[in-house]
């Protein structure tokens, strides 16, 4: 008569010699990490996707393991209160063959001493650091992650390409600068660095949610739009002990500014070893960045997207009221605003909570503007629901919807205190960008998030938002037209010439005043000191004559005014004398910042030292002192950032030249990213694509 099953249980349990390390048991010859794809985060610990087996090799005492002998009871647990009911614990037994859809473990190797385990979790388990036991034979503890390549997974994402560039790829382009000028911006996500998975995991532990109720948030963790929710406010530090503080003037004390950022290693470093005090200071496309690195540490197909000319609407009514003085600059009497860029990320899942159609790239933004529920986020919300208008959807629609349609009214405020409209043509939501797939391209995305520009679709969408005043909109045929022209090259430490160009179309004879100025500007719109003016008193324009009137930028008077995102704010305010119509003209100007040159000496290889020859040439009409060039890349400067500094002035027209030696770790293309710094030139960036061979 045979043991009681209850014995042969124990006696399984108990036969446990020893387990292989977690990391390293091999299933079908290649190591659980690499199966999984989560070999560039090392192999310290076990880390695996959900929705998919992993192996564990146990050691028997008895050498006398035979299918369907023995049994063994394993526990999974997840949480401080892991419980059977919200998802994040289970209890099950050996069976013949993997279930993928549940939690569930067999046996993969013949009768011996030793016993393959073979362990899979459901598709829709809680992502985050889980427990393994094996009845009384050993514990096991690893990490569990989204699953991308998993069809049950709701972040699955059909293309092998996509996906090497929407969660595998640790480096990128942000764009910056203008829309007339858009500058791409490399950076480094890092979210396979040593160290920063665990910095990610602690993100989802601080939220608040989570120390509010942990079972609870343990088990919102299996739901892509639950995380996506928690990034986006946990990235900001407004409302908790959140990443990065926000900064948008140009007193950085007590931090750096944030173009000195590279990459996201080391925010989220600083973040994690500082006791989870807030990184100073963030700007937008270093919050985005820092989302896309924690999104795509945790298994979530993500990207960084960049808003040109983005309106930011705070009182929900789709209008940008802006206010200029007589000279035609800007002043601030309403919140509203326009900001020459604005970046958030789009993250990848089904929206099985909406109706069907809604799946795929997810609007979140972790910039702290607006509160939604009470808490400085926003999203997700699906770009088919703003390019439809259905501002109903969750979350947050109405705020992303008007980035990037909202209506633009400027008014004059006169002297007197009157204020009048003015005819000004102000587009904003243009030139929606972020990095191709497998390139290092722009990709125009502005057709996911709106409708050509007076199609029959746009104004269906419009109507469903409600919004009345582009409904309304009619194109009038101005008699004066007023625009503003720019010189082929506007290259910081140069002087050179812009052009207000006004015409008259009607068939009489005009007198008009023209006020052209030039002021500084940060790229979310606020505006700094005079870089120029130009007052004309009498422009006489004959019926159809066009008036073309420079204004010359000169250097010294710049210099001085500009802030870190080399803006300058052009307005030119045509008045008709006989109408008393004001006409306004608007334009941001990028100035260029040197090309950093990049030159890699000998042949890259793992493990096998490089030399980076970077140079410099300096563009200004004075010597740059404390000249400082950064450099860091994923598996190539082994997660550090490398510093040279020189110690001698680089006169005008001279070179700035270092060598930094690196040794890359790991094959494949990456990008070294450079950041050069002085005290009259500041975060110029560069980078160059270095192929590793093994």
């Amino acid at each position: 008569m045979g043991e009681p099953e209850e014995i042969r249980r124990a006696k399984l349990a108990e036969d446990i010699e020893s387990l292989d390390r977690p990391y390293c048991p091999k299933s079908k010859g290649r190591f659980n990490n690499t199966d999984h794809r989560t070999e560039l985060n090392g192999v310290e610990q076990l880390i695996v996707r959900r929705g998919q087996p992993f192996t564990i090799n146990l050691h028997l005492r008895s050498g006398e393991y035979q299918p369907g002998g023995s049994a063994l009871d394993l526990t999974v647990e997840t949480g401080n209160c892991p419980s059977d009911q919200y998802g994040t614990r289970a209890s099950f037994g050996l069976i013949d063959q993997i279930d993928t859809s549940r939690w569930s473990a067999a046996v993969t190797s013949p009768p011996g001493d030793m016993v393959s385990l073979s362990i899979c979790s459901p598709p829709d388990a809680p992502i985050g650091r889980w427990r393994l036991t094996l009845g009384q034979g050993g514990l096991v503890e690893f990490v569990l992650l989204y699953n991308p390549w998993c069809t049950g997974d709701v972040v699955y994402m059909d293309s092998e390409e996509k996906l090497t560039e929407y969660v595998l790829a640790q480096d990128g382009i942000i764009y910056r600068g203008s829309w007339k000028y858009l500058i791409p911006t490399p950076w480094n996500f890092g979210q396979f660095e040593d160290g920063i998975l665990e910095a990610c995991l602690r993100i989802l532990e601080m939220n608040p949610k989570c120390l509010r109720n942990p079972g609870k948030d343990a088990s919102g963790r299996k739901n892509p739009i639950y995380v996506s929710r928690v990034l986006s406010a946990m990235v900001n530090c407004n409302d908790d002990k959140g990443v990065l503080l926000g900064r948008w003037t140009d007193d950085y004390d007590g931090g750096v500014s944030p173009l000195s950022w590279k990459g996201s290693v080391e925010i989220l470093r600083n973040w994690d070893t500082n006791a989870c005090q807030p990184v100073r200071f963030g700007q937008c496309w270093v919050f985005a960045a820092v989302a896309c690195s924690v999104s795509r540490a945790l298994g979530i197909p993500c990207r960084v997207v960049t808003n040109y000319n983005s309106a930011h609407d705070t009182n929900s009514n789709l209008v940008i009221e802006r206010y200029v003085d007589e000279n035609g600059q800007l002043v601030q009497k309403s919140k509203d605003m326009i900001w020459n860029y604005h970046c958030w990320v789009e993250n990848w899942m089904t929206r099985p909570d909406l109706k069907p159609g809604y799946d795929g790239w997810q609007a979140m933004d972790p910039t702290p503007q607006e509160k939604s529920e009470g808490v400085y986020c926003c999203g997700p919300i699906p770009l088919k629901a703003i390019k439809e208008g259905e501002l109903t959807y969750k979350y947050d629609a109405p705020f992303v919807f008007a980035e990037v349609n909202a209506d633009v009214h400027t008014f004059m405020k006169r002297e007197d205190g009157s204020t009048e409209k003015i005819i000004s043509s102000v587009q904003v939501g243009l030139k929606i960008s972020t990095k191709s797939v497998g390139s290092d391209r722009r990709e125009d995305i502005t057709h996911l998030y709106k409708y050509p520009e007076g199609s029959d679709e746009e104004r269906e969408a419009f109507t469903k938002a409600n919004h009345q005043n582009k409904l309304l909109k009619q194109q009038t045929n101005a008699g004066l037209l007023i625009a503003i022209k720019v010189s082929a090259e506007m290259k910081k430490g140069c002087d050179f010439d812009v052009f207000a160009v006004v015409m008259n179309n009607t068939p009489n004879g005009k007198k008009c005043r023209l006020v052209f100025g030039s002021r500084a500007v940060s790229y979310n719109g606020i505006l700094g000191e005079n870089c120029g003016f130009k007052d004309l008193l009498n422009v006489e324009l004959a019926p159809g004559e066009e008036k073309r009137v420079p204004l010359r930028m000169n250097y010294s008077k710049y210099a001085e005014n500009l802030t870190e995102d080399n803006l300058i704010r052009l307005a030119a305010l045509l008045l008709d004398y006989g109408t008393r119509e004001a006409y306004l003209a608007v334009r941001n100007v990028v100035l260029e910042n040197p090309e950093i040159k990049v030159r890699i000496l000998g042949e890259p290889k793992e493990n096998r030292k490089l030399v980076a020859e970077i140079t410099l040439q300096n563009p200004l009409p004075v010597p740059l002192q404390n000249c400082c060039f950064t450099v860091e890349g994923s598996n190539l400067t082994g997660g550090q950032i490398i510093t040279e500094k020189l110690n001698s002035t680089v006169e005008p027209g001279q070179d700035a030249k270092v060598k930094i030696y690196f040794t890359p770790t790991h094959s494949g293309q990456r990008k070294l990213v450079v950041d050069f710094d002085s005290n009259k030139l500041g975060h110029v960036k560069g980078y160059r694509n270095v192929i590793i061979g093994k």
